[in-house]
């Protein structure tokens, strides 16, 4: 059975295709499945900002084929961990969990880094081309703890 991973952002278009990506090239995909969400619906069915395209491109990574979508209550059922990125994504899917079992999968991304500091991903949707490099510099790294802890 796969191991489940969900990145969650507020629209789905920066910050998780980021994370998304960034993780995907890190496992082995046969055992690993991972995907991401917005908690808003404000882009459902939308392509990636074409600034993280371009970010992950610069880096050999391909996310112009993501779609966005909205995270669900029945994410807590299909997912074994839901890494949010800022304190506002996790009281938002938090307030959708059913229970503590439900609570218990999700984490901001960045505590992977900064251990309890529940230090946010900066949204870089409008800030600067600089902002979306910062952002997956964090995601990068963050990533990279995940999968260690995950294979």
């Amino acid at each position: 059975m796969k191991t489940r991973v969900l990145m969650v952002c507020l629209g789905n278009i920066c910050r998780s295709p980021l994370a998304e990506g960034l993780l995907a090239s890190k496992v082995d995909q046969e055992k690993i499945q991972v995907d991401s969400a917005g908690t808003s619906d404000y882009h459902i069915g939308h392509s990636p900002d074409k600034r993280s395209i371009a970010i992950a491109s610069t880096n050999k990574l391909d996310i112009s084929q993501q779609k966005g979508r909205q995270f669900t209550k029945e994410d807590f059922d299909t997912f074994d961990y839901i890494f949010v990125m800022d304190n506002s994504n996790y009281d938002d899917v938090i307030k959708l969990a059913r229970n503590d079992e439900d609570k218990r999968k999700v984490e901001l991304i960045l505590n992977k880094i900064f251990p309890h500091e529940n230090v946010d991903v900066p949204d870089p949707y409008y800030g600067g081309e600089h902002g979306f490099k910062n952002v997956y510099e964090m995601l990068d790294e963050a990533t990279s703890i995940i999968a260690k802890e995950i294979s």
